[in-house]
């Protein structure tokens, strides 16, 4: 089974390679989650840093006390779950009681990664499927173009936010002080992936974001977004800034929804 990414028009991957591939960041992904939940467990909160010296966290013990808050009847705050995730989690209520532009920029990188991610894995489902001989109402192919609208709407989506990023970070003062080098290399990464997957496309379709570029070179400039996508949106979250993603909502929901 030839995939559009590749080398070259002759050189494609094959689904095999990218499961390979995708497998090798899932796992770099995993080993940091649970280096993370050792890290919470043995009390330590902030980015970046470690445990004291000779303390020893254990990932197992930090999800037992998480769920326990979660389940606890009494609580400081007390709202129910399923208000929490709603609100605080997917739509964000606490951002937007503070920033209608701060909230709209993470509605927008949160929902469009989190959709994109998403539409990938229904896409690999369907892959998956089809390989083990289950009879579906369409091919892979047909799936495939079925989900290029969703993709190219919340691949704007995305951009649209992290276009808002951008220019906080250049224009706002608050915002333009407060941010760090590693800030940028962040920003850059989640940019440099959302255009990569546009031209790759475009090269392809001969869409806008070809720029008249030669169809040759559509496989290997659509093997760059899949790597790059691996490996920043889910092998590195872990170890960077973006274990927010995860760690927020945890916070959140051992709180039941308070700051």
């Amino acid at each position: 089974m030839a995939y559009f990414s590749g080398l070259s028009e002759t050189l494609r991957l094959t689904f095999v390679q990218i499961m390979i591939f995708s497998t090798i960041a899932i796992v770099i992904f995993l080993y940091g989650m649970i280096g993370n939940l050792q890290k919470w467990g043995a009390g330590v909160t902030g980015y970046a840093l470690e445990p004291q010296a000779g303390k020893k966290g254990s990932a197992i013990r930090f999800l037992k006390t998480w769920w326990a808050q979660v389940t606890a009847e009494s609580h400081h705050h007390g709202k129910p779950i399923l208000e929490v995730l709603i609100l605080d989690i997917l739509f964000q209520r606490r951002i937007l009681k503070r920033s209608f532009i701060r909230w709209f920029m993470h509605i927008c990188i949160f929902g469009g990664w989190m959709t994109l991610f998403a539409l990938s894995g229904l896409m690999f489902a369907v892959e998956i499927t089809h390989m083990v001989g289950i009879e579906l109402p369409f091919t892979p192919a047909e799936f495939r173009d079925l989900l290029s609208l969703p993709n190219y709407i919340f691949g704007y989506v995305l951009l649209i936010g992290v276009i808002i990023a951008i220019v906080r970070r250049l224009f706002v003062s608050e915002v333009r002080e407060a941010s760090i080098m590693y800030d940028w290399v962040l920003l850059a990464g989640v940019f440099i992936i959302t255009i990569s997957g546009f031209i790759a496309d475009g090269i392809r379709t001969g869409f806008i974001w070809g720029f008249g570029l030669d169809p040759s070179t559509a496989p290997p400039a659509a093997l760059f977004h899949s790597i790059i996508s691996l490996l920043f949106c889910i092998a590195y979250v872990p170890y960077s800034k973006y274990i927010h993603v995860i760690a927020t909502p945890l916070a959140i929901l051992a709180n039941k929804g308070g700051e």
